[in-house]
């Protein structure tokens, strides 16, 4: 579990970037920290690896602060994935793969065993394994950052906007393969997007964040679609307009997600294990909303 209490941070140039923020993060959950730009949603993400210091407050994990660990040695027990994957281009696939088990003193032989064996788990072809990133596609090298990022096997995985380099078909086929990788391992997911419908579809809680990280609103993809806090948080989904104005609707057989048109989108689940799956169809791709952080 991950818990951040009465966190905040204002950078040098006096940018208050998080104002007194406070959530739990469920261990092996997905939890998605949407907004628009300047919402504060990377800093957040950085704060639990020390990538960020925060100004006042604290970050722990299973109630350890991390100020108390070694941010390089904290940094190598959480996964970190991010646009536009971060690989090294002179490192072959096997290699960028490897590189955080190597680091912490896994034979080359046994850190590359230990690679293959994860590009099978990410979909990829061992075949790639000598190739340089620039000799891969952009889905292709996103997946390699997938792999480095569960190559310590971590319990915490970050993945910050991981998918908003690549065209929305791409996109789309790794959502779905990071709803099936999370299935299968069970990690405690803190994923940064601009896009609602990605949150939607990826997130067990999503959590809607205004400028300075104030929560708007948090909760499951049912709770937020089915009673908007605000008209912030209905403007942002999109509730009013299009195809995106989904709506709740009671039928014999449960509740399910319509669109505008009344097309069902989805249907609401009471077993949170099987939401993820079940709600796949309930975020078509669509404009993203705002910018990048």
């Amino acid at each position: 579990m991950i818990e951040f209490r009465s966190v905040s941070k204002r950078f040098p140039d006096g940018t208050l970037a998080v104002g007194e923020f406070n959530l739990v993060i469920p261990a092996r959950r997905t939890t998605v920290l949407v907004g628009s730009s300047g919402s504060g949603k990377t800093t957040l993400l950085r704060m639990i690896n020390r990538m960020v210091d925060p100004s006042s407050g604290t970050v722990e994990i299973d109630g350890e602060s991390v100020q108390d660990r070694d941010p390089v040695t904290l940094r190598r027990s959480i996964g970190y994935v991010m646009q536009n994957s971060g690989l090294m281009p002179h490192f072959t696939v096997i290699d960028n793969v490897s590189t955080v088990l190597r680091l912490n003193g896994a034979s080359r032989r046994d850190a590359h065993a230990r690679a293959r064996e994860l590009l099978d788990t990410v979909g990829l072809d061992r075949a790639l394994a000598d190739r340089y990133p620039s000799q891969l596609s952009g889905g292709q090298q996103q997946r390699v950052g997938v792999a480095r990022g569960l190559a310590a096997d971590p319990n915490i995985l970050l993945m910050d906007e991981p998918f908003g380099a690549v065209d929305p078909i791409v996109r789309s086929e790794l959502q779905q393969e990071l709803l099936r990788l999370q299935r299968e391992l069970g990690k405690t997911v803190v994923f940064v997007t601009h896009d609602i419908d990605e949150a939607l579809l990826l997130g067990d809680q999503i959590v809607i964040l205004d400028a300075g990280a104030r929560i708007v609103q948090q909760g499951s993809p049912d709770e937020i679609l089915a009673n908007p806090a605000d008209g912030f948080v209905s403007a942002f989904i999109g509730a009013d307009r299009g195809k995106r104005a989904l709506s709740l609707r009671q039928t014999p057989h449960g509740m399910i997600v319509v669109d505008a048109d009344g097309r069902t989108q989805g249907r609401l689940v009471e077993d949170p294990s099987h939401a993820a799956a079940q709600r796949g169809s309930a975020a078509e791709p669509g404009p993203a909303a705002g910018g990048g952080d």
